[in-house]
């Protein structure tokens, strides 16, 4: 085991020397108090640590041990429902190792080695298996088949495997590879900074349904897509991500606040165990793994919890579940890598970020994506990563921002002034997209609704066209619009208020299927549509504004599932009789 001897100490970095047999990103033990570092640069035999604890009272002269192994994380049963730092270290059971204030080189092991789970062999002696198949299960939560898959780069046929309660350290199947015999148990390290292997990526050509209307018809996101959603403070991102973690149509969520305020991350893990799960009506957290790294912890571990969260997300996506990430904040990270950037005198970028900042936030995005998992079968797994960014001041110029809106697809932009004026989710339909559309269009055309494009199109087309009847207005007054740009305006305020703005407290409104997004799209524009008609026949425009079946359509969204086709054709009838009303009264 190398050991070397500190030279000097600068924050969370430390520079050691005499560790000419230690390799880059080999997790090493700093001094006595055995904190925990990792090395991101070597010259000769002097290498430069990030500690990932508290660095206060080291001084040169103290003694650093590398453990010849790079930063990795655990993955086995138990993952889910945990708590964990940025290095998968379990606060709960660090609290009663060390009670509430954390102790700097607290070692406490990921999973509970001591807890028996029951393995349920889905092979048996004599079968084949390559690196990916599953060899068992465990039941971890009710929720989620935890499977035990044979480790990469293994293969061999199956000499025994049993039945029955082990902890992860018991051995539950032996394999014979080519002469050498291998135990298997229900535990694997995977080192977090190697992407997990797959057979192949698949095209992002699958909606990941979120039950947001702005998000679904607006700006969808696809299965192992990636996404991010810059705003300023207070303009929702945290509520965004709530949503998408609560109604995506995710297997598993994986949670990751990175340098986010304490008092946030409290919310997240004292909301998630009580929020109800849509799909079992048990706790969430029987299907969320959550990795809270607050802004007061040292800043080189805003890094590692990215890392560890994406791990462990590609650990359930080789499964074969679909996995849904989201990390709050990747500007939290940035700064991590500015800082480090600049205790390591390195020439700086942009702002003072490192230049390699946009290699660095690529290389995380593009761990995302559905593939084929390794294994026998053809398995289809998929891991998509939702990506918060907080701007200073909202301004999306910085580097971060610009950096991320060129690796990813989907740009969800928050703005402070619809947050201000409570439309929420406050995504500016303006200025976000999604360069999904066009990959989606036959998925939506098939299970949504053949004329699903032509909808969305047609209400994109009247939010850009009220952007510039709106400027009209404020210079001139409204009586300068003719009585069907009047028209255009009234339908642009009806999606926006009756089908962008969506109630995330409500329980009919914090959901939307698709099948509902269809109708009421079908009943604003039809409403438009009729009314546009019956100018065309003489109507007035005040009295076609003031009809009474456009506050029913606006009720439309707060109507139970079981009931939309009869509320449809009810609005229907409806709106043809009383602009029949109109047109008569037109005429007299």
């Amino acid at each position: 085991m190398t050991s070397g001897i500190i030279t000097k100490v600068a924050g969370p970095l430390v520079i050691a020397e005499g560790m000419r047999d230690a390799n880059m990103f080999d997790v090493v033990r700093v001094s006595k108090q055995r904190l925990i570092g990792e090395i991101i640069e070597m010259h000769g035999d002097r290498a430069s640590i990030q500690v990932y604890e508290e660095t206060s009272g080291l001084g040169p002269g103290e003694e650093v041990e590398s453990t010849g192994a790079p930063l990795s994380v655990e993955l086995g049963p138990g993952l889910i429902g945990s708590i964990y730092d940025g290095i998968q270290r379990p606060l709960e059971e660090i609290m009663k190792v060390a009670g509430n204030n954390l102790t700097r080189g607290v070692e406490v092991a990921p999973l509970d080695h001591k807890k028996k789970w029951h393995f349920t062999p889905a092979v048996k002696a004599g079968d084949k298996v390559i690196s990916g198949d599953t060899i068992g299960i465990v039941k971890e939560t009710n929720a989620v088949t935890h499977k035990i898959m044979v480790p990469n780069k293994m293969n061999g046929t199956v000499k025994s495997i049993k039945e029955g309660d082990f902890t992860l350290d018991d051995v539950v199947a032996v394999l014979d590879c080519g002469g050498k015999t291998e135990e298997l148990t229900m535990s694997v390290k995977w080192p977090v900074r190697i992407g997990r292997p797959y057979k192949r990526k698949l095209s992002p050509d699958i909606l990941l349904t979120t039950g947001q209307r702005t998000i679904d018809t607006l700006f969808p996101i696809a299965k192992g897509g990636v996404a991010a959603v810059p705003g300023p403070f207070g303009s929702g991102k945290t509520v965004v991500q709530h949503q998408l973690a609560k109604w995506a149509a995710a297997d598993i969520i994986v949670y990751i606040g990175c340098g986010e305020r304490g008092n946030e991350m409290t919310d997240v893990l004292n909301e998630f165990p009580e929020l109800k799960d849509p799909r079992t009506g048990n706790s969430l957290m029987e299907r969320t793994v959550l990795i809270a790294n607050t802004s007061d912890m040292p800043v080189a571990a805003r890094e590692a919890s990215i890392y560890t969260g994406i791990t462990i997300a590609e650990y359930f996506r080789d499964m074969g579940y679909t996995v849904a990430l989201m990390a709050d904040s990747t500007s939290r990270w940035a700064e991590a890598l500015r800082e480090m950037s600049g205790r390591l005198e390195e020439m700086p970028g942009e702002e003072g970020y490192p230049a390699y900042l946009g290699s660095r936030l690529a290389q995380f995005y593009e761990r995302a994506g559905r593939v084929i998992v390794n294994g026998t079968e053809d398995t289809e797994g998929a891991l998509s990563v939702i990506g918060a960014v907080s701007p200073p001041g909202g301004d999306i110029s910085e580097p971060v921002s610009q950096a991320t809106l060129r690796i990813v697809k989907v740009f969800w932009g928050l703005d402070a002034s619809l947050a201000y004026k409570r439309h929420f989710p406050a995504i500016n339909w303006l200025t976000s997209y999604s360069l999904y559309v066009d990959q989606l269009e036959k998925w939506f055309s098939d299970n949504a609704s053949p004329d699903f494009t032509k909808l969305r199109t047609r209400l994109m087309a009247m939010l850009q066209d009220e952007a510039e009847l709106q400027e009209i207005v404020n210079l001139v007054g409204m009586d300068a619009l003719s009585a069907q740009d009047r028209l255009k305006l009234e339908t642009a305020r009806a999606i926006r208020e009756d089908y962008l703005h969506q109630n995330a407290f409500d329980p009919t409104d914090t959901y939307t299927s698709l099948k509902k997004q269809v109708l009421m799209m079908r009943a604003i524009l039809m409403c438009y549509d009729k009314s546009v008609e019956a100018l065309s026949q003489g109507a007035d425009i005040e009295l076609l504004l003031k009809i009474e079946v456009r506050e029913r359509i606006g009720r439309f969204k707060y109507e139970p599932e079981e009931n939309i086709d009869k509320e449809f054709e009810l609005i229907s009838a409806i709106l043809d009789k009383e602009i029949g009303d109109v047109i008569e009264r037109s005429e007299d």
